[in-house]
């Protein structure tokens, strides 16, 4: 027999499927991810699996969340980037110092023109002093050179120096993406030098688990345009496994469902993700899809991915009111049960004066070893207090100040974690979800309304009710998520940008939604017929996968008045769609006729003059069919097949005839990933 394991590694659970030759679940389990080990949760998961089956895995597949939700919460580990021959306005519009702060950018002379020609020399003297200066503070190097993708001699050089000057990790722009726009480039370089750190950690953790299992198959990791490529490859550009873990769920939902025309969204802890799925593939975006506030140059799956997820934080925020997420937190439900002794806090907070460090508790989150050889003495001593298991920030305020402040640094840089109110202890006040401590969860909504009530006057509920403001964070649940559905039709119709769909969407779904309101609160009020009957989707399913997906969607779908679908195995739906994809890689090589009669092919080892268009093309061709099919052997694939495109940017007119200005030249290798023999 031939199994297949797929695998889905979250900010909440991990996953795992067995999968037989026809693509079948035989058995499918999930556990908590334990992100400061993550190798614990993924055994605890691969435990619940029949044992026997193991040892006939033919291949393994992974996706993962944790990319995608490093990005929408604005954390990773430290990196260094070097920019060459960049203005300043290009990098306050890459967004970099906000990202990473201003220590972490340095800029250098250097730089390409638009033809890839040389504006100025690299500096080595004050290239190596800032390589020797960030190389004991940071995890990885990043690299970008304005118009590196059409000269990317210089990326070359410095990462030459950063390897010749130290051991750590180090990417070029010019290799993730093709297209012009440095600002968004050097933040697509930078992303992806903070994830490096974290993908490897994950990769590692998969492969020890493997390895005590007996489990010996290669091993893939989905991409975020739906593809595979084999570890080695995602180490080195672990960028591309942004919106793996959604990319993954399309592809489940699809499998499970058996539906090829549907939209796709998939709620977890951390993040809700939405795609259109036609004719049973995904839509993809080539500039780059939008997660969170960042839009990296990946190629990937045409997805709305927004921090909504059971994890999120409800809290006040101004004019808005209530608000949840972007901020992930450790439900007190899910707190309650691994940490049992926070339960007698919680229900004695129930009754004291409201303020800020209730439900508070600090946790550790994650290892990243470069940010802790580097923390100084008090955030150390947090970090090793936090060894020991939970800290009430409540009792940490009032005898041990410096300890909170620690602890609210160590939080910020991404290596511990803060509990706090969730849509997942809504759900468990409510019944919707059982399987933490609901004591917890009744404890947290009553101090939580008290806290909202009494420090920024939100709501009108009675003292001690915890039902009431859990159904609120449940209706605010299903109005966003109602938003982002009619948000993401918007976009994909191309008609408005996102900030003006967003705008829209506001007022579609108070529209759309408002017969389930009127009929909920105000049964009197249906006395007349309203002049616009708003329908989302007439003609696609919803397709809704995830842990909580069942909670909500039955109800989004009433509201939106669409058909909804919730596939058996939806709550593991990544894990099946782990299993799906082919190994994929694209290469773009660009022509441009920068003077009349030079037709210019911007290659690796750069610019390249013919005399004429065709040959200047057709070596285009013969680059990008060789890099493509170099990359997906490389990537893991058994075997290729090619694919080719063009865009052209040329115009026709009476005067001049034909003027032919540049050209987008693709191809595309593509085939089967490499199975464990028979």
């Amino acid at each position: 027999m031939r199994y297949f394991l797929g695998i889905d590694t979250g900010g909440t659970f991990t996953d795992v499927v067995l999968l037989d030759a026809q693509r079948q679940v035989v058995s499918a389990a999930k556990s908590l991810t334990t992100r400061f080990d993550l190798a614990l949760g993924i055994g605890a998961a691969l435990d619940q699996l029949p044992p026997d089956l193991l040892g006939q895995v033919m291949l393994v597949s992974l996706s993962t969340t944790l990319t995608t939700n490093s990005v929408v919460e604005g954390k990773g580990s430290p990196v260094c980037v070097l920019l060459a021959g960049y203005e300043a306005p290009q990098i306050k519009s890459s967004g970099l110092v906000e990202l990473l702060g201003a220590d972490a950018v340095v800029s250098l002379p250097g730089g390409h023109d638009a033809g890839g020609v040389a504006l100025q020399d690299l500096d080595e003297a004050q290239a190596k002093a800032a390589i020797l200066k960030h190389a004991p503070r940071v995890s990885a190097f990043a690299i970008s050179a304005s118009f590196g993708v059409r000269n990317p001699a210089h990326e070359l050089q410095l990462r030459a120096w950063v390897e010749a000057l130290c051991d750590k990790p180090v990417t070029c722009g010019h290799e993730l993406a093709s297209s012009l726009g440095a600002p968004r480039r050097a933040m697509t370089v930078a992303l992806n030098a903070r994830m490096i750190f974290h993908v490897k950690a994950l990769i590692e953790s998969v492969q020890s688990m493997l390895k005590v299992r007996h489990i010996d198959a290669p091993l893939m990791i989905v991409k975020g345009d739906g593809s595979l490529i084999n570890v080695q490859s995602a180490m080195q550009r672990p960028v591309g496994t942004v919106l793996s873990g959604p990319a993954a769920s399309v592809l489940g939902a699809c499998a499970l469902s058996g539906l090829r025309n549907a939209i796709v969204a998939d709620m977890g802890g951390t993040t809700t993700d939405i795609a259109v799925v036609r004719n049973g593939l995904p839509d993809l975006s080539f500039d780059g899809a939008m997660v969170g506030n960042w839009r990296p140059m990946i190629e990937a799956v045409k997805v709305y991915a927004i921090g909504l997820g059971g994890d999120s934080e409800v809290r006040f925020q101004g004019c808005a009111g209530l608000s949840i997420g972007p901020r992930r937190v450790v439900p007190l439900s899910l707190l309650a049960h691994e940490h049992p002794q926070v339960l007698k806090v919680l229900e004695r907070q129930q009754n004291e004066t409201p303020h800020a460090s209730q439900i508070r508790f600090a946790l550790r989150l994650s290892a990243d070893q470069a940010m802790v050889d580097h923390l100084p003495d008090d955030e150390l001593r947090a970090w090793e207090l936090l060894a020991k298991g939970p800290i009430d920030l409540e009792k940490s305020n009032i005898e041990d100040r410096p300890l909170s402040r620690a602890l609210a640094r160590l939080e910020r840089k991404g290596l511990a974690i803060y509990s706090g109110f969730t849509p997942s202890d809504a759900a468990h006040v409510l019944g919707m979800s059982t399987h933490w401590s609901r004591p917890a969860a009744v404890f947290g909504a009553r101090v939580w309304a008290r806290q909202m009530r009494h420090m920024y006057g939100l709501g009108t509920w009675v003292l001690g009710d915890e039902i009431g403001p859990s159904q609120q964070v449940v209706d605010k649940v299903i109005h966003t998520i109602c938003q982002k559905l009619i948000e993401a039709g918007l976009n994909d119709a191309g008609e408005l940008n996102e900030d003006r769909a967003m705008q829209v969407a506001a007022l579609l779904t108070q529209m759309a939604l408002q017969n389930r309101l009127v009929k909920k609160d105000k049964p009197q009020a249906l006395s007349h017929a309203p002049v616009f009957k708003l329908q989302f989707a007439h003609d696609l399913p919803l397709i809704a996968v995830g842990a909580p997906a069942a909670s909500y969607y039955p109800e989004v779908a009433r509201g939106l008045g669409v058909e909804l679908v919730l596939p058996p195995y939806a709550h593991v739906a990544n894990a099946v769609g782990a299993v799906f994809g082919q190994v994929a890689q694209r290469v773009h090589v660009t022509v441009s006729q920068p003077v009349r009669g030079i037709f210019r092919v911007f290659t690796a080892a750069g610019p390249l003059d013919f005399e004429t268009v065709a040959p200047a093309l057709e070596h285009a061709r013969t680059l990008a069919a060789a890099e493509a099919s170099r990359r997906a052997y490389q990537a893991g694939a058994a075997s290729i097949e090619l694919q080719f495109s063009q865009t052209d940017n040329s115009v026709s007119n009476d005067i001049d005839g034909h003027m032919f200005f540049e050209a987008q030249v693709t191809a595309t290798a593509f085939g089967p990933p490499l199975t464990k023999p028979v």
